[in-house]
């Protein structure tokens, strides 16, 4: 019989496709009838007389037909009482405000036999709402009792720091936990501290960490604040591990808008959050127009910067992204990521060598993008160094002008190339390389056509090569860390930061521009690595540090990207445009006849005198 029903469309729309919905019904249907009868009950002081017996059932005989229809028709049956909440009940009073307003109208407009008191009118509603309500949040107790009611005092114990929004939805997931118990809650709020969340009590301010982990025997704490500035953070952080508790944190608020992760996914606080940085503002009206409705196209698509503009390009719903890379390793991580996401953009991964006209031709004439982002390059310094020179020139340097060549051929709107801090005063030849790439893009810019735009940026936290990776991997086997010189310096940003940046660069640039971003400041990197030693729960004497030396090709200090005599200033505060030497199409062709009829040796001299 409900095969037969659920071949009407109404009977889909109510949800009554199966047995539990049905039960839902019928429990209304009586619960109705029951508020009905109480209402009468109430009015006459529980003693009802004959004739307003009668007219009590007389009257139900329509009011509750007409109440039921209304139920299902106001989409009562499409949730679960198990996870009822407040779109739940905000259905439920404006079933019952529509019930009570047709009943008030029959009664005045078609007058049926029988008086029913206004008394009633009034109560009917309020005794639905208490027996209908009451009943859902009732099963609802109930059920979270039989499957998490053993788990609340089970776990260990952990304090939660902060007790915002982000800490309630915690405290609802952790509450069915068996891993944790929530023992109580800190926050800077003054207004906050001796109240209750979710019969959790706010014990007192964060920097009484100490004393009350101390009292209550508590050795981990979680950070519940994903919205808090990163010295906030950084602050909470320093005072949990000082005084020897591990730190757990939810995910950032990126992570949590992107859908990516939920709050309960709480993991160790690690480096990343100490080098953190205040989220980019974006001009989405500017992404939107560069991106929206049109085709994209990253190379280098599988690598740590090229996989995370994927994501971000992804943000902004091309109508078509094309992910090439000439690993086809990276590009299966990379469609298998998005195969698991609700993706309306069609995407293509395409294997291919940026070096390979023939292809890169193919593929451009194919999916005619409207902008590329060029990501595809060596990048490591010491491994680009004397033996892999031409091939880092071959890659970085040819490739870049095969790309960018046909991409002007073709009629590509915007070409974004993501460069490297190494290109300014190159003292390597993978620097060298990328910033004879940025003078290739910049010789091809011509008065119309596809206009070139160069971003350099500086280290990225967790990109393949950087040094957290190495750094875990040595704490893993026990030390020592090894850093290449005691004063080392380099600037991190995160990846996502980088490929945002990239983007708005590429939305601002109006052909020819290098812009260089915001750092920030120098991190050292021995201060880096105490820092992984310290949130893995080891001490300076557990882990060694020692010293290697640097490297071929290193340098003590990366130069600023962002200096006020170099650079001039965008209406993007963390955007500035370098001052740098510009070239033309002439230059450009005569430096791949120079790289090509060049020896090794003079091309490295050569190299590292570019500036």
């Amino acid at each position: 019989m409900l095969n037969y029903f659920s071949t009407f469309k109404w009977f889909n729309y109510i949800n009554l496709r199966n047995p539990r919905s049905i039960s839902a019904w019928v429990h209304d249907i009586i619960v109705a009838a029951l508020a009905w009868w109480a209402a009468f009950l109430f009015r006459f002081n529980f003693d009802i007389p004959v004739d307003f017996t009668e007219s009590m059932l007389e009257s139900a005989a329509w009011v509750i037909p007409l109440q039921a229809s209304v139920f299902l028709l106001a989409g009562l049956y499409r949730g679960v009482w198990r996870f009822a909440s407040l779109p739940d009940l905000q259905r439920l009073i404006r079933a019952i405000a529509i019930n009570a307003g047709l009943v008030v109208a029959i009664l005045f407009m078609f007058k049926p036999h029988g008086v029913v008191p206004r008394s009633v009118l009034i109560m009917d509603p309020m005794l639905l709402l208490l027996f209908m309500g009451g009943s859902r949040f009732a099963y609802r107790a109930w059920k979270e009792h039989r499957l998490y009611g053993a788990a609340q005092f089970s776990g260990k114990p952990v304090l939660v720091l902060g007790a915002s929004e982000a800490a309630i939805a915690l405290l609802k997931d952790l509450s069915k936990s068996r891993e944790w118990y929530v023992v109580g809650l800190l926050d800077e709020k003054k207004s906050m501290q001796g109240r209750e969340l979710l019969g959790i009590k706010v014990l007192g301010d964060i920097e009484q960490l100490p004393a009350i982990a101390s009292a209550l025997s508590v050795s981990h704490v979680i950070i519940a604040m994903p919205s808090a500035k990163h010295q906030e953070r950084r602050k909470v952080i320093d005072l949990a591990t000082a005084n020897g508790l591990r730190v757990l944190t939810v995910p950032s608020f990126e992570d949590l808008m992107s859908g990516r992760v939920s709050m309960s996914q709480i993991r160790p606080v690690e480096v990343e959050d100490l080098l953190g940085r205040e989220p980019v503002s974006l001009d989405d009206d500017g992404l939107h127009h560069l991106i929206d409705g049109k085709v994209a196209m990253v190379s280098g698509a599988g690598g740590s910067i090229g996989s995370e503009l994927c994501r971000q390009v992804l943000r902004y719903q091309p109508s078509r992204l094309v992910c090439f890379d000439l690993s086809e390793f990276a590009l299966y991580r990379l469609e298998q990521e998005f195969s698991q996401m609700d993706i309306k953009t069609k995407i293509e991964y395409i294997v291919g060598d940026v070096r390979n006209a023939v292809r890169v031709r193919k593929v451009l004439g194919q999916y005619k993008p409207s902008i590329v982002f060029h990501a595809a390059a060596y990048k490591h310094v010491p491994m680009m160094e004397n033996c892999n020179v031409a091939e880092s020139l071959s890659n970085n340097v040819n490739g870049t002008y095969t790309l960018a060549r046909i991409c002007k051929d073709v009629g590509v709107a915007k070409f974004v190339m993501v460069s490297t801090d190494k290109a300014v005063n190159p003292t390597n030849v993978m620097g060298a390389s990328k910033r004879l790439a940025e003078m290739v893009c910049q010789g091809l810019q011509g008065e119309v056509g596809t206009q070139f735009v160069i971003v350099r940026f500086g280290n990225v936290l967790g990109s393949s090569g950087s040094v957290i990776p190495k750094f875990r991997e040595q704490i893993a086997q026990g030390g020592p860390i090894t850093v290449t010189h005691p004063e080392i310096t380099r600037y991190f940003m995160s990846i996502p930061e980088a490929s945002q940046l990239v983007m708005q660069a590429g939305a601002m640039g109006a052909g020819g521009e290098i812009f260089v971003l915001d750092m920030g400041d120098p991190v050292r990197i021995v201060d880096l690595a105490r820092d992984m030693i310290r949130l893995s729960g080891f001490s300076a004497d557990e882990i060694e540090i020692t010293y290697s030396g640097l490297r071929p090709g290193e340098k003590l200090y990366e130069e600023l990207l962002a200096d006020d005599e170099l650079t001039v200033p965008t209406p993007h505060d963390k955007l500035r445009i370098a001052m740098a030497r510009t070239a033309d199409e002439a230059w450009v062709t005569a430096l791949l006849k120079w790289i090509d009829r060049t020896p090794l040796s003079m091309l490295i001299e050569k190299l590292l005198c570019l500036h």
